[in-house]
């Protein structure tokens, strides 16, 4: 019998995700990862945020999915180039299919690259891909409770989206319970209120994304 120790396969995905994030850096590329539940909004914030993004900077999307290819359709539908990954079953992206999808896109032709991560908190949250930023897209929907429920996503996330904020009136979400549970995690962590249905606050979650990339 033979017996792979988890371990071992995360330390082989963090050398590929080091190459990954020295090739970021060489491009001048700001990697994000964006994490979060199946229906929080990942794809949605992501169209209303491309477009402001688009006046100022050159950005991508990697797409991360069990199966189809809608979200990346989405996507190119805004006008800008997105590969799709299928992990055909698999709960979470790793660097290697990061590395792979690559390939397909001219990094020194972008400023951004997003990387739609696999709708879930779970197994998204231990696999580093190279990213510079880690954003967590959390919709009222889902309930206040989820940064305490799943501490290893909110754990060293660079900022929390909080989505679907046009929702509030019609649920009991606390939005300063998340912001406290999220201080004892990741005290630099920033919270931004956020409705890709309305667009209240996306020019606010654009500028907070361009703020974050190194000058040229």
């Amino acid at each position: 019998m033979q017996i792979v120790l988890a371990k071992r396969i995360l330390h082989a995905n963090d050398r590929i995700a080091q190459d990954n994030r020295g090739k970021f850096d060489a491009a001048g590329v700001l990697a994000v990862n964006v994490l979060g539940s199946p229906g929080a909004g990942k794809t949605a914030l992501l169209e209303a945020i491309l477009p402001i993004l688009g006046e100022r900077c050159r950005a991508a999307v990697i797409e991360g999915d069990l199966a189809t290819s809608r979200d990346a359709e989405r996507i190119e539908a805004v006008g800008v180039p997105c590969v799709q990954i299928n992990t055909d079953g698999g709960c979470h992206l790793d660097a290697g299919m990061v590395a792979s999808a690559m390939d397909a896109l001219d990094l020194a032709a972008l400023d951004v690259l997003f990387i739609e991560n696999v709708g879930n908190l779970v197994c998204t949250a231990g696999f580093d891909l190279g990213e510079s930023l880690r954003i967590v897209v959390l919709s009222v929907a889902e309930g206040d409770d989820k940064v305490e429920k799943y501490p290893p996503m909110f754990s060293g996330v660079d900022a929390v989206f909080l989505n679907k904020i046009d929702l509030l009136p019609h649920t009991d979400f606390d939005p300063e319970r998340v912001q406290e549970n999220l201080r004892r995690l990741s005290p630099e962590a920033s919270i931004l209120r956020v409705s890709a249905r309305t667009g209240e606050g996306v020019g606010a979650c654009a500028e907070w994304i361009l703020g974050r990339r190194k000058p040229s």
